[in-house]
């Protein structure tokens, strides 16, 4: 039946999956997302981060702002980001693999409004990712 999911997703949003690898240990990397100093380290501006659930965070002197949901200590973080007067959240799911040369850090987003997509996934892609690979850059 066409149309029978349209609810499911609303066409405005989309979805972002990425990989990246890190030449350390999945706990170092989780301990550099979730640290206020490291992660004030390698993003450069002002963060604001509690490692709790339910506690809210902002990064990048505010540009991105949510609210933590979940941690597992070196496995996986998820979290609600902020898009401006959209109503539902985008969440992100960061889960860390340990892996032969380090960590695969494996990064799923959903209900990044359609109008910032491109925008916004080159603004993780240039800073949020390649800020990380800088830190732990040998």
């Amino acid at each position: 039946m066409p149309g029978r999911y349209a609810f499911d997703y609303p066409s405005n949003m989309k979805d972002y999956k990425k990989y990246i690898y890190l030449p350390v240990p999945p706990e170092e990397v989780y301990l550099a997302l979730t640290i206020d100093l490291s992660i004030k380290l390698w993003t450069g501006a002002e963060v604001v981060f509690r490692e709790e659930a339910g506690s809210d965070f902002s990064l990048w002197d505010g540009d991105i702002v949510g609210k933590n949901i979940s941690f597992e200590p070196g496995k996986k973080i998820v979290q609600e980001w902020y898009f401006g007067e959209e109503n539902e959240p985008s969440v992100v799911t960061i889960k860390l693999h340990l892996d032969k040369k380090g960590t695969s850090m494996e990064w799923f987003q959903t209900n990044i409004p359609d109008h910032d997509f491109e925008d916004f996934t080159t603004g993780l892609r240039e800073n949020y990712f390649e800020g990380l690979i800088d830190f732990f850059d040998e």
